[in-house]
This record gives C-alpha cells, sequence and structure tokens, in this order.
C-alpha cells in the first residue's frame, strides 16, 4: 500500500512525507513507547498521495491560475477559495489510492475487533505545527467517520480544506508558497471521549512562559469544542518539579469552569451533535487528581524528548476511563521570546471596570470597540480596533490581524481565540461571558492582561507604559534581594527576575481575594446569624462537602502559585496580618470580629492566633500550610508572625502552630516581623524563638514616631529615613547577627530611596524584599553600595 503509512512506521522527522501533526503522532508512538502514553491507533496518507491525486485530476494549472488571479487583484479570497474547492471536491480518488485506504482501513477494524471502525479524519500539511507556525485550525478534522465510502469523502474534504479562505490567507501572510505545500490525511481510532471528556495541555504557561508548569484545560465530550473555544472549560496547573517526588500531589490550581455544551456523536445520520451539558456535569471537575497528574507527567516526558515547549491534545474514553494523546505539536508563542528581555506593561490610571475574563499574554491596548458577528462581517470592521465577537474560529484570522486585542464570550486559554491572538502578539480577554451585551461599537476602552490570570476592561483609554529589561545586565549582588508578592495570579509574571526568592508573601491577600469568607464564618457556619450571608457562603462552598476544606483548598493553592515561582528558593508567607474591621469585611466576618476604635494596633497578628476569638480560623491556615509544605511539597516555605508584641505571645503562638502540625525545625523556618519597638529592644530575646526576623519598616516607622500612616496631616513627618528610625533598624540588625539570626527588610523605602537600600548595605543586612516593578533599580543601588562598601 504505497499511498499510505501506519503511524508506527513514522517518526518525527518525516514531515516532508505525512505533515507536521502524523509525524508528530508517529514520534509519540515511537519515541515514547516506554513511558506508557497512550495513542490511538492509525495510518496516514502520504503527501506524494496528495500530488498525485491533483495530477490525476490535472489541478494544479487551474489552482495555480486561480490564485494568481486573487494575487493580482482580479478575484478575492472569497471567490478564489471557492472556485479550489469545488475543484477538488469534484476530483476522484486515484483507484489505487482508494484501493489502499479501503484496505488499511479494514485492517484498522480487525485489530480493533468491529466490522467498521468509527475513526477521526485529521488534515496535517507539510507546512504545519512548526516551531515558528502553529497553523492552529486551518484545515479541518471529521470526527465519528464509519465506513469505507464515509471515509473516501472525508479524505477529499480534507484535501479541500488545505483551500479555504483561512488557510489561503495565513500561508500568503506566513509566506508559504501554495503549491508547495502538500497535505497528508491522519486516520486515527476514535476515543470515545464523547462519553468522557477531552482538553488541551501545555507543556509551559501560556501567557508567561513559566517553565516549571504545565497548563490543562478540560470539558466534556469530544476535544473540539475546547479548542474553538465554543465551551469554558475547566483548567489546572501542576507544577513539574515535584511531579516525580514519590507522595506528592503538586496539584497548584484547579478551576471549574461552567462547560455549558459538549458535541457527542449524532444520532440523525449526522457524525456529531451539540447538547447541553447537564447541571451535575457543570458542577464536576472533568478530571480527578490522578488523572491530572498523569497527563502532566506526560507533558513532562514530551516536552524532554523534544527538547522544547509542547502543545498537546488528549482525550478520555468515557467507555474504558482510559486517557489517550491524540496530537502533539511544539508550542510557537513564548518558545520564540527573546529569553534575557522582560517587557512589563504598567497601568498608571484606569477608569471604571466593566468587565473581565481569562487575560491572553500580558500586554495593553486602547481603543474603540468594534463588535462583530460573524468573520463575514470584515468590512465593517475597523483597522486598529478592539474586536469583541462571542468567539472566533479560523475563518476570522484575517480579521483577528487587524485588531489590536480581543475580547470573546466564550473559550479558554487553549481556545482558538487565545492560541491566534498570542500568535499575533495582541492582548485578548476570553470567556468574559457577557462582553457582546456589556459593550458597544464606538466606545473606547482599555483591554488589560497585565494584572494577573485575569483582564479587565477599563473604561476610556487609561494611561499605561511599557518597561523593557535586559536581564543579563542586572548586576549580581552578595545582599539577597527578594520579591515582595500577593497576587498569585499575576506572581508567574516575574518568573524571570533574577530574584533571591520571596521575601514577603502576603497570606491575606489570597485570603481577601479567592476565598473572601471568613475563615470562622465556615467553621461555625451552622451559627451563622447573618442569613444573607449564610446563603452567600453555601454558594460559594457549593463544590465542597466540608466548608473549613473550600479554605484549606483555596489558602495552600493559591499560596502554591507563589511558591512555585520561587523554587527551590525560600519564600517566606506571612501568617494572616487582617485588622479586625478588615476581617469583618469578609463575608460572614461581623460575628466574630469586634469593633474598635484603632484597629492599626489592636486585634492583630500573634494576639488572634491563640485566642478563643479566632484560634479555630488559625486552624485553618495551618491546615493550608501544612499541606503546601507536605502534600504538594513546597519545602521552601517559610512562615512570618505578624505584629508579635511579647516573648509570652511568641512562645504561645509557635505551642499551637506545633500543635497543629507546624513545629519550628526540621526544615521548617519560623521568622518574626520586627514592626513593633520591643522587637528590636528584646531582638536578642526574640531570636530564641525564631530563625529569624524582617523588619517591617512602614509599622516601626509609626510606632518608634507615634505617627498613624495613614495620617494624611502627618504625612510629612513619615519617613523611614528619619535617626530614629534608622537607629532601631541599624540596632535590630547588629543584634540579629549577634544572636546568629537572619535579619531582612521588607518595605517601600529601598525603593523610593537609593540611600537607604545603600544604609541597610553598610548595616550588613542580609536581605532586602521589594516589589517587582522595584526590583532592577534596587538591585542596582545595592550593586553600587557594595561597590563602594569594597572600595574602602
Amino acid at each position: 500500500m504505497r499511498s499510505v503509512i501506519w503511524l508506527e512506521d513514522v517518526r518525527r522527522d518525516d514531515i516532508g512525507r505525512v505533515g507536521g501533526k502524523n509525524a508528530s503522532l508517529g514520534e509519540l508512538i515511537n519515541g515514547l513507547s516506554g513511558s506508557n502514553i497512550k495513542v490511538p491507533h492509525g495510518f496516514a496518507t502520504t503527501a506524494q498521495t496528495y500530488w498525485r491525486f491533483i495530477d490525476f485530476n490535472g489541478l494544479r494549472e487551474p489552482i495555480r491560475g486561480l490564485l494568481e488571479a486573487w494575487e493580482s487583484g482580479r478575484e478575492t479570497l472569497g471567490q478564489t477559495g471557492a472556485a479550489i474547492r469545488g475543484l477538488v471536491l469534484r476530483a476522484v480518488l486515484p483507484a489505487d489510492v482508494e484501493d489502499d485506504l479501503r484496505r488499511a482501513y479494514r485492517r484498522l477494524s480487525e485489530g480493533l475487533g468491529v466490522n467498521a471502525a468509527s475513526v477521526a479524519v485529521r488534515s496535517s500539511a507539510t507546512a504545519e505545527d512548526l516551531p515558528a507556525a502553529s497553523f492552529a485550525g486551518q484545515q479541518e478534522s471529521y470526527l465519528n467517520i464509519t465506513g469505507e465510502q464515509a471515509l473516501l469523502d472525508a479524505c477529499r474534504r480534507c484535501y479541500a480544506s488545505l483551500f479555504t479562505d483561512r488557510a489561503i490567507s495565513y500561508r500568503q501572510v506566513n509566506g508559504f508558497d501554495h503549491m508547495k505545500v502538500a497535505l497528508s490525511i491522519g486516520i486515527q481510532q476514535m476515543i470515545r471521549s464523547d462519553l468522557g471528556g477531552a482538553g488541551v495541555m501545555f507543556s509551559i504557561e501560556t501567557e508567561t512562559g513559566f517553565d516549571k508548569v504545565a497548563v490543562i484545560n478540560a470539558s466534556w465530550g469530544l476535544g473540539e469544542y475546547v479548542v474553538k473555544g465554543t465551551v469554558d472549560p475547566d483548567e489546572y496547573r501542576v507544577f513539574k518539579p515535584l511531579l516525580g517526588v514519590s507522595g506528592l500531589t503538586p496539584i497548584i490550581q484547579k478551576t471549574r469552569g461552567s462547560k455549558e455544551r459538549k458535541l457527542v456523536y449524532g444520532d440523525r445520520g449526522s457524525p456529531t451533535q451539540d447538547i447541553l451539558t447537564e447541571p451535575e456535569e457543570r458542577m464536576r471537575l472533568v478530571l480527578s487528581d490522578q488523572e491530572i497528574v498523569k497527563l502532566a507527567n506526560w507533558a513532562v516526558a514530551i516536552e524532554a524528548h523534544y527538547d522544547c515547549p509542547m502543545d498537546i491534545e488528549w482525550a478520555k474514553d468515557g467507555q474504558s476511563q482510559e486517557i489517550w494523546l491524540v496530537q502533539a505539536r511544539p508550542e510557537t508563542v513564548q518558545s520564540r521570546v527573546a529569553p534575557n528581555l522582560l517587557s512589563t506593561y504598567r497601568i498608571k490610571s484606569k477608569g471604571r471596570p466593566i468587565a473581565s475574563g481569562l487575560a491572553i499574554g500580558s500586554a495593553i491596548a486602547a481603543a474603540p470597540i468594534c463588535l462583530v458577528e460573524g468573520a463575514g462581517d470584515s468590512d465593517r470592521f475597523v483597522d486598529g480596533a478592539v474586536l469583541v465577537a462571542k468567539t472566533t474560529d479560523p475563518d476570522w484570522v484575517p480579521l483577528m490581524k487587524r485588531a489590536c486585542a480581543i475580547v470573546t464570550d466564550h473559550g479558554g486559554r487553549t481556545s482558538h481565540a487565545a492560541i491566534v491572538s498570542r500568535e499575533l502578539g495582541v492582548p485578548a480577554i476570553v470567556g468574559v461571558g457577557n462582553a457582546t451585551q456589556m459593550l458597544r461599537s464606538g466606545e473606547v476602552v482599555t483591554v488589560c492582561c497585565a494584572e494577573g490570570d485575569h483582564g479587565t476592561i477599563y473604561e476610556g483609554r487609561a494611561d499605561f507604559a511599557v518597561e523593557q529589561t535586559i536581564l543579563s545586565d542586572i548586576p549580581k549582588t552578595h545582599t539577597k534581594v527578594m520579591l515582595n508578592l500577593a497576587d498569585p495570579q499575576a506572581a508567574s509574571r516575574w518568573w524571570r527576575l533574577p530574584a533571591d526568592g520571596i521575601g514577603l508573601a502576603r497570606m491575606e491577600f489570597v485570603i481577601s481575594n479567592s476565598i473572601q469568607i471568613h475563615p470562622m464564618a465556615l467553621v461555625h457556619f451552622d451559627d451563622l446569624r447573618d442569613q444573607a450571608a449564610k446563603k452567600m457562603i453555601s454558594k460559594m462552598t457549593e463544590e465542597y462537602s466540608d466548608k473549613t476544606e473550600y479554605f484549606v483548598d483555596r489558602l495552600s493553592t493559591g499560596l502554591a502559585r507563589l511558591a512555585a515561582v520561587a523554587f527551590p528558593k525560600p519564600i517566606i508567607i506571612r501568617l494572616s496580618d487582617f485588622k479586625t474591621n478588615e476581617y469583618a469585611g469578609l463575608c460572614g466576618g461581623t460575628q466574630f470580629e469586634p469593633q474598635e476604635e484603632n484597629p492599626m494596633i489592636g486585634f492583630r497578628g500573634a494576639s488572634r492566633y491563640h485566642s478563643p476569638r479566632y484560634r479555630d480560623g488559625f486552624v485553618l491556615e495551618c491546615r493550608a500550610i501544612k499541606r503546601l509544605r507536605e502534600n504538594m511539597g513546597f519545602r521552601n516555605v517559610a512562615l512570618m508572625i505578624p505584629f508579635c508584641r511579647s516573648l509570652q505571645e511568641a512562645e504561645k503562638v509557635l505551642e499551637t502552630m506545633a500543635e497543629n502540625g507546624l513545629k519550628r525545625g526540621n526544615g521548617l523556618e519560623i521568622y518574626v516581623m520586627c514592626e513593633i519597638p520591643s522587637n528590636v529592644i528584646l531582638a536578642a530575646d526574640f531570636a530564641r524563638y525564631f530563625d529569624g526576623f524582617s523588619i517591617g519598616s512602614n509599622d516601626l516607622t509609626q510606632l518608634t514616631l507615634g505617627i498613624d500612616r495613614d495620617a494624611e496631616e502627618l504625612s510629612t513627618l513619615f519617613d523611614e529615613r528619619n535617626p530614629a528610625v534608622m537607629w532601631m533598624i541599624r540596632k535590630v540588625i547588629a543584634d540579629a547577627k549577634a544572636a546568629g539570626a537572619k535579619i531582612g527588610l521588607c518595605g517601600q523605602a529601598p525603593s523610593d530611596h537609593p540611600e537607604f537600600a545603600a544604609f541597610l548595605v553598610e548595616c550588613g543586612i542580609d536581605s532586602i524584599s521589594v516589589t517587582p516593578d522595584s526590583f532592577v533599580a534596587v538591585k542596582r543601588a545595592v550593586a553600587n553600595a557594595e561597590a563602594k562598601q569594597e572600595q574602602g
């Protein structure tokens, strides 16, 4: 059978013979057979078979002539594509090609133990799935094809899809000669994911290029809806470096998508049909933890084999419950980013938020909106506008290229809109839900993807800036310069910075943004008096049979995303440091918080952790940290106690932590914030209880000078460079070092005042922790100070 070749006889370097997609499938079967990766059986037509088909029907010159007419402007793209497809669909397969396809199909069916196998028929162009061009969705695939005649018809339609308008346009823009690109067709055993689920995964984080994380999208039914962006899928993130460690489950994110529709096998003559998912399916995650980890392990193996980041499609058979890989191709966007250049967008001032969704990319764009209903409305689109649509597919590509930003109602990170916007280098926000209802054509908006996982559409034209940093120009220092981070969704934007870890991770940010419920309201849910809050908590925690697990799960995964960015360098997580008025603002919180005249110096920090008023809530914090370190494996996590007023309080807090599985020692370091004068005065004594100090310069300044840092009338007096404050800092650094304890500072002063950074270096501080946007400036200030110190 010279027209076809079995996938097990194909290798990675056979792109010219069977196209990028089929070559990759063959490589998976042959190169990774020892990794227990399952790939459906199948065969492929050769590229030579395509040319035999073209020449048998005398189509070369007619196709060439039609393309030349389009290129010269005598015909439109639509007219040209339709004419060529018509020629191909009316053509006939050579008799020996038809015979080879029938024989191969029978052999595949026999091997599967059926009379007529259900197969997937996929196009695989010889200029496809390349490291520099994905050709995402440019040619067609046909699912659940059964019977020899149906297979032959699907093959002709695949050949015709080489000349869809979008495929012609894509090749033209990317410089591929139309008459030198051939098409192979892959025919594979159909996996019954219509009864299970399917999706896409990347071996890196798609928006930032963070190479230690695998990202998986999943939805019910056939995978086409995930790829096309028809559904909002589940999303999982897995931390790759800890995958091989026995007993660990390093899943650092599980987000449930709405999954409102699914594509299944048809029952009225059509191979497939669209149906609504059941309410129970929408509430449930598609994959178990074990399945998520299995897929992530496969991603790691494939990435290592190909030696590049990968884009992989998978399917779960609902009958056998087995998971299969159906495609793998090189990732085409982050792999081309200059590794030594960090571009950072920063929004300075912005209007009212209008809508939000998943951020694709990390850029910002501002322009008028152009609401478009279909790809055929290109004449209504204004170049440079923000394209707003329900969803996109490959027919939209010519239109997408004219947009400065893209917004869609539906889709996840692996949808067509997401993939193409990344390739085009334009910001996109997908899965907004109601963008086409909320936004109006002509309205000027700012599309911001620079604030983390979630992108926001702001009213008006925001003021923003872009900064570019050449990473190799950042000097090395003896003093450690670390990062202050709080938002798990934005943390991976900074993974390329050569920081020495995370010196301050604020737990309360995760609680207020990802959890939003007072922990005591979860512990004592049945006793809640506020019925409105009780109803809201029931809705927010409906996935969890144990409401306290909602807090532990969300806190541990949120902190894990921060720990992942630092790993294996340390991350110091400060335990919750809300003031009582801030705690009361959490859902269900008013019942559990006292009203205070001055919460800034009230019931906060260490005093809460052993108090009957909050101890049960603190137990949940401890459970989350224990899971983070022991179940997920983030042993780089150290802890920090805020606002610890006395030695007696230090002792009580450490006892409470030990009772809940967080005993100091055996790899767990516990620090204390140095932000109260008593911490300085008794530094040598505090050092007996803690591994180190972190100077909180804001609180230390206000308590040393007796100034409320929020008082406008006194704002000119609030200055960390005050001699009294500097005396306190110099003293605690000296005393800590004499006691053998580590000491750092987390505050704004080194960022605002280079001379303050020099003062800290002169005092011999071990580390300085600053916000990411200040990192480069502080690093240079520290390097200059160290150089002067060395010069004498």
